[in-house]
């Protein structure tokens, strides 16, 4: 329907709007690219050392979150503008959310845990228990869990405070995404 061909790199991620009217794409040539769905770039956010790895809208459609290989995620509004850069990874940061409210972000990472920040750049809470790599997270609709997975073959079931609820194993692979269902149950 529509090509998006501006970046100079691979194109990694992509979100679109919540009015779905716009694409969010992260790509290796460090930057994320607003888009209209015609194609029309509308805006370039460069901040990023190295490749961008995740990108996500906030519930509200106002700004967007960017994670990075350089270890880093940032919040920016829909100008361009960094708002906040939310660094303590020690590794790749290789998945990213809005909490429902959009009072906070979590990121997961390489190097093994995922992270719950406030808008100004504060750890709230470090989620460990995973033996290798975070590849994706989700937060449930309420706001009430999170589920991680990783390549260490399991998914994982966490309450706001860090406490694992469920460790889900079985998969003979490494896991690569998870979500949640709409009723927040499965």
């Amino acid at each position: 329907i529509q090509d998006f061909t501006k970046h100079k790199g691979t194109v990694i991620s992509v979100a679109f709007s919540p009015d779905g009217k716009n694409i969010l794409t992260g790509s290796m040539d460090k930057t994320a690219r607003l888009w209209n769905l015609l194609g029309i770039e509308l805006q370039v956010f460069k901040g990023h050392m190295d490749n961008i790895s995740s990108v996500a809208f906030s519930r509200d459609g106002k700004h967007i979150l960017t994670g990075s290989n350089d270890k880093t995620a940032r919040l920016w509004d829909l100008n361009g503008n960094t708002i906040q850069v939310f660094k303590g990874h020690k590794g790749v940061i290789t998945s990213l959310a809005f909490s429902p409210d959009g009072n906070k972000i979590f990121t997961g990472s390489k190097d093994s845990t995922a992270c719950s920040w406030d808008l100004r750049g504060n750890v709230i809470q470090v989620f460990k228990g995973h033996e290798n790599m975070i590849t994706s997270l989700a937060v449930s609709s309420d706001g009430k869990r999170l589920v991680t997975c990783s390549w260490d073959k399991t998914a994982r079931l966490w309450d706001m405070d860090g406490k694992l609820l469920q460790t889900f194993k079985g998969h003979e692979a490494d896991i690569e995404g998870v979500a949640f269902s709409p009723d927040n149950r499965s």
